[in-house]
C-alpha cells in the first residue's frame, strides 16, 4: 500500500514538472514592448508603419515607460520606479502607477489624460481611449482599483472606479461611470453604467479586435421612442372618445327635441 502511494506521488510530481517544463516561458520586457508596438497596426487605421508609430504615439510611449518602471517596482527600486513614472507622465500626459499590472498587447489610443492606479490589473489585448480612469474609491490598503480582463475596450472619458471586474470582451461606452462589476461580453453605458447589450463572439474579425465601439445602443432614445408611441396611442384614444361623446350628445338632443347644446371645448 505504501509503495503504491509513493508511486502515485512520484507520478503526480513528474506530471507537474512536465507541465511546468512545457508551459510557455514568461515574455521578457523587450518582447512585451515589441508586442505593444505590433498591436497598434491592428487597432488604429491611422498607423502607417512601425517606425513612425514608435516615434509619434504617446500612448505607446507611456506603455514602454511603464514596462521599465514596473520592472524597477517589482525589484524593490520603488523610488526610481516612481521617478520614472513621473517622467513618463511629464512626457506623455498618461499617468500609470508603476505597481499596476499590465498585460500583453496593451494599447492606449491617442494617449492623453489616462490614469491607471497602483492595484489595477489589465489583461491581454485591452484597448483604452483618451481620458479613461482606472481609479480607486478607498483609503484602505489592498486591492483598490479595477481589474480588466482580456479584450476589453474602454471608450473615451470612461471612469472605472473601485475593486471591480470588467469581464472578458466587455465594452464600456464613452463617458460612462462604472462602479459595479460587468459580466463578460456585455456593453455598458451611462452614469452609473448599466448593461444595455450582450454580444457573444463579437470580439474579433479577421484576426483583429472589433473596434466598432461607436455602435452603442441608445437606451435613453429607446425609452423616449416608447413614450412617444404611448402618447400617440393615448391621443388617438382620447380623440375617439371625444367623437363618440359628441355623437351621443347629438343623438340625445335630437331625441328630446331640445335646442342643441354648445359642444364642449376639446382639451389637447
Amino acid at each position: 500500500m505504501l509503495e503504491r502511494v509513493a508511486t502515485m506521488t512520484n507520478q503526480a510530481t513528474q506530471a507537474k514538472a512536465a507541465t511546468a517544463a512545457t508551459a510557455a516561458p514568461e515574455p521578457t520586457r523587450l518582447q512585451l514592448i515589441r508586442e505593444d508596438l505590433a498591436c497598434v497596426a491592428t487597432r488604429d487605421p491611422a498607423a502607417r508603419g512601425r517606425f513612425e508609430t514608435l516615434l509619434t504615439y504617446p500612448g505607446l510611449h507611456a506603455v514602454i515607460w511603464h514596462r521599465l518602471a514596473n520592472w524597477l517596482w517589482i525589484n524593490d527600486h520603488r523610488f526610481w520606479a516612481r521617478l520614472l513614472s513621473w517622467f513618463a507622465r511629464f512626457l506623455t500626459n498618461v499617468d500609470i502607477h508603476p505597481g499596476a499590472t499590465i498585460g500583453r498587447r496593451f494599447f492606449i489610443d491617442h494617449g492623453a489624460g489616462v490614469v491607471i492606479g497602483e492595484t489595477a490589473v489589465v489583461g491581454d489585448d485591452v484597448t483604452l481611449y483618451h481620458g479613461v480612469t482606472l481609479g480607486g474609491v478607498s483609503w484602505s490598503p489592498g486591492k483598490r482599483h479595477p481589474t480588466l480582463e482580456d479584450e476589453v475596450i474602454i471608450g473615451a472619458g470612461a471612469k472605472i472606479l473601485g475593486p471591480i471586474t470588467i469581464g472578458r470582451n466587455a465594452r464600456v461606452g464613452a463617458n460612462s461611470v462604472v462602479i459595479e462589476s460587468v459580466m463578460r461580453d456585455a456593453t455598458v453605458v451611462g452614469i452609473p453604467a448599466k448593461i444595455v447589450h450582450r454580444d457573444v463572439g463579437r470580439c474579433t474579425f479577421d484576426g483583429r479586435i472589433n473596434l466598432n465601439h461607436h455602435l452603442m445602443p441608445d437606451p435613453v432614445g429607446e425609452a423616449f421612442s416608447v413614450l412617444l408611441d404611448r402618447v400617440e396611442f393615448l391621443e388617438t384614444r382620447v380623440s375617439h372618445l371625444q367623437r363618440r361623446l359628441r355623437e351621443r350628445q347629438s343623438t340625445v338632443t335630437a331625441a328630446d327635441g331640445a335646442a342643441p347644446k354648445a359642444e364642449p371645448v376639446e382639451i389637447i
